[in-house]
């Protein structure tokens, strides 16, 4: 399979790890908020590429760190009063609990900066060791001149390389550029050090906690948003690579941006979409299939409209499941259809064709479309290919899972289902007596209470929606 490996800006042949598990790393949360929909295009994306892999065969092993040593918690927790380490607990769980909605499968472990110092010390000691680090007043500092290969992730030289994005000035620093493995000092949360008291630097813990989990091999994958590319993902490889002295990780993946409407989602601009907030508005599914619509290195634009308009998608895609399963309730005998089955087999490889091509999810998403709609007009003929029909309704919970789009059941008390098969006799009633106002009346008020129907030449089929 081909992934788009962002040091070398192309397609490369990913091959599993053979006899071991494959290392998967993603940046996780700095939970000092709650979580935002952002959040959820770049967990989303990440937990259908680990699916992939999953049903391709790979042991995946998945590490998501959570940063609740850092300026934001430090600020949210003098603001609230609350204990930075709790606060981050807090946000941590709600968004855990909303990506668990969102069917993103957890991570094997979500190791904590405040758990981990001891694995952090030991790797600046190593980096220092090598020649790499210098100690200040104010703290120790990664020098990025001695480090020959920094700007190999984002492109970057040293001579274009200005202060930016996470780039503190330091009269004590030997080089603007120079990033604080260790900061001394503090007043809201500090550790112990050979250096003294103080806490970590930002980018040092995903280095050393991947270090950790990994037992010292290089990782496999290594994700996050493409706004960490540089200085953090940059600092990592230095940092990894400084201490150890081999390759940090074999690929580099990056999601793309997300705007909202067209703008950059900010607080000021009144856009900002808190994931909650989302998840009481609109489904998972749709949710899920609005973000896998686009390719993950794609910028995606939020709107309503979109996301409504994947809502009509899962549906459709959830009446083919329930349309199969009747249809295959049946004892009828198969009747082969060779155009049917031809088609929906190159539907079917060409989905899996499209995930193997670096997770191309809207080419996937398109052939699975096309194989709903083969097998919509198939269900229609008169004798059904039940045995090619079998091999459909499996083939396509294969594709939901890789997608993470997992049916919504409604129950319905017995006593309302009877009711709702009256009210639809009544309706057939009215119809063959030409009293379509009450046919469609009934059919109305029906809809009001999520009931569907949906006419064809075998009948009044109906299906259960979710208000």
């Amino acid at each position: 399979m081909l992934i788009f490996n962002t040091p070398t800006r192309k397609k490369e042949d990913f091959r599993f790890p053979e006899g071991s598990r494959l290392n998967i790393y993603v940046c996780g949360l700095t939970p000092y908020d709650h979580a935002h929909v952002g959040h959820a295009r770049t967990y989303v994306a990440f937990d259908t590429i680990k699916r992939h892999l999953v049903r391709k065969g790979a042991d995946v092993f998945h590490i998501q760190n959570i940063t609740d040593v850092e300026d934001k918690v430090f600020n949210r927790s003098r603001e609230t009063g609350i204990p930075p380490v709790e606060l981050a607990e807090r946000f941590q769980g709600e968004a855990l609990g909303l990506f668990d909605s969102l069917n993103i499968l957890r991570a094997n472990v979500y190791p904590k900066v405040s758990e981990h110092v001891p694995e952090i010390i030991s790797m600046i000691r190593a980096i220092m060791q090598n020649g790499l680090a210098y100690e200040t007043e104010t703290g120790v500092y990664f020098s990025v001149r001695k480090f020959r290969a920094y700007g190999k992730l984002s492109g970057q030289k040293m001579d274009e390389i200005k202060r930016g994005a996470r780039i503190e000035p330091d009269e004590t620093k030997e080089d603007p550029a120079d990033f604080a493995l260790w900061k001394k000092g503090g007043d809201v949360l500090t550790f112990d050090s050979p250096w003294g008291v103080g806490r970590p630097g930002w980018h040092i813990e995903c280095s050393a906690m991947a270090d950790k989990y990994t037992g010292g091999k290089p990782l496999d994958i290594h994700g996050g948003a493409r706004d960490l590319i540089f200085p953090h993902h940059e600092n990592e490889i230095a940092q990894a690579e400084g201490a150890t002295g081999h390759p940090f990780t074999r690929f580099w993946m990056h999601t793309g941006f997300l705007t909202v409407d067209g703008e950059k989602m900010s607080k000021s601009l009144g856009n900002f979409i808190t994931l909650k907030d989302l998840l009481s508005r609109h489904s998972p599914n749709s949710v899920r299939l609005f973000f896998l619509r686009s390719h993950y290195r794609s910028p995606v634009d939020y709107s309503e409209e979109s996301i409504r308009s994947a809502e009509e998608s899962v549906k459709r895609i959830f009446n083919l499941q329930k349309r199969l399963d009747e249809a295959l309730a049946s004892e009828s005998p198969a009747t082969p259809d060779a155009a049917f089955r031809a088609s929906s087999k190159s539907e079917i490889s060409s989905f899996h064709s499209c995930m193997d091509d670096d997770f191309d999810t809207p080419g996937a998403i398109s052939h699975l479309f096309n194989l709903i709609s083969l097998t919509f007009t198939h269900l229609e003929k008169e004798k059904l290919d039940t045995e090619q029909l079998a091999e459909v309704r499996g083939q396509l919970e294969h594709m939901l899972w890789v997608l993470g789009l997992e049916k919504e059941e409604f129950e319905m008390p017995e006593m309302t289902e009877k009711l709702v098969s009256l009210l639809i006799d009544l309706r057939e009633k009215a119809r063959k007596e030409k009293n379509y106002g009450m046919s469609d009346e009934i059919r109305r008020r029906l809809g009001e209470l999520g009931v569907v129907l949906e006419d064809s030449d075998k009948g009044v089929k109906w299906r259960l929606e979710k208000k």
